[in-house]
């Protein structure tokens, strides 16, 4: 009993508070003065808290999680910082450059793929498609909380691959701020600032089932002309890496067609060139080939890596 109290109690010191406190804060004003109030600033705050302080298996998966947190307000302090106001947004010569090395001839004319699947679309594609392009949220987050009970050593591996692939990613979008494919059906190549988000071949499985959903996600986009790479096609392959690592069997199989399924739906969409899925892919290799070169061979990193497993065993 008294063993119980002194857990109970080591789980509410000033300490934590304090530095809790301080995060969250910090959190909310930082974002207030970078990209305005949002409801979801004040539930993300709400969550960590509560799962941090509920019970030591919570607060050792909040933890862990903060990796995946860390991603999202970079992702979301991207809208203060459009990619278009430091390089040349690329519009004509990637769409070229697909025509050229991927173009299909349609009746005659030369197309890209996503022109070709724009005119060609299939109620059942529709479907399907939208189908793989909801999973890329839940099944990285669900397959890093099935890590996370059964092998906290490849939770934290597959979680800080995520990140790192992400950080790559970011830094592209930066380097060659990129159109996607719908903004060419809809704009052509003419450069417009601030476009909003727009859902493309997607909105047909909104309207479809009769739903929002994707016009939903994005109206929160935090910048259109961030198509290469493809960090939609990043992902699967990541989770399909470590699934292979942790000797999941015919799980794996799952998460390959999932990969696949992901790629085509981002070109069937509009919203990828093929382009952009070969970048997101390299992107994927790139970041984690990286990772386990610094996990392995920088003292730093590994001791760092050591450290941050040690906190949510």
């Amino acid at each position: 009993m008294q063993q119980q109290e002194l857990n109970r109690k080591s789980l509410y010191t000033a300490r934590d508070f304090i530095t809790t406190g301080l995060l969250s804060a910090a959190y909310l004003l930082v974002s207030k003065l970078l990209i305005g109030f949002k409801q979801d600033q004040v539930t993300l705050v709400v969550l960590f808290n509560v799962c941090y302080y509920l019970t030591r298996t919570t607060r050792k998966l909040i933890t862990g999680f903060s990796i995946f947190i860390v991603f999202w307000i970079i992702f979301d302090y991207m809208k203060a910082f459009p990619n278009y106001l430091y390089n040349t947004v690329h519009i004509e010569s990637l769409y070229q450059a697909e025509k050229s090395w991927f173009g299909i001839n349609d009746n005659g004319v030369r197309v890209t793929p996503n022109e070709y699947w724009l005119q060609h679309s299939k109620t059942v594609l529709d479907a399907i498609t939208g189908i793989f392009y909801l999973s890329w949220v839940p099944v990285p987050l669900a397959f890093a909380a099935f890590l996370f009970f059964k092998n906290r050593t490849m939770f934290l591996h597959f979680s800080l691959t995520f990140l790192l692939v992400n950080l790559i990613g970011f830094a592209i979008y930066y380097i060659y701020p990129a159109a996607p494919p719908w903004y060419v059906q809809q704009h052509g190549f003419i450069f417009k600032a601030a476009t909003p988000g727009n859902t493309a071949g997607l909105e047909k499985f909104d309207q479809l089932f009769n739903v929002s959903t994707f016009r939903s996600l994005y109206a929160k986009s935090s910048n259109v002309f961030a198509a290469m790479p493809s960090l939609h096609s990043s992902y699967p392959l990541i989770v399909f890496f470590y699934g292979m690592k942790s000797k999941l069997g015919w799980i794996n199989i799952f998460f390959a067609t999932l990969m696949i399924g992901i790629w085509f739906s981002a070109v069937y969409t509009s919203h990828h060139y093929v382009l952009d899925v070969l970048a997101g892919i390299s992107c994927a290799v790139t970041g984690i080939v990286l990772f386990r070169v610094l996990v392995n061979k920088n003292p730093l990193v590994k001791k760092w890596v050591a450290a941050y497993e040690k906190a949510i065993r």
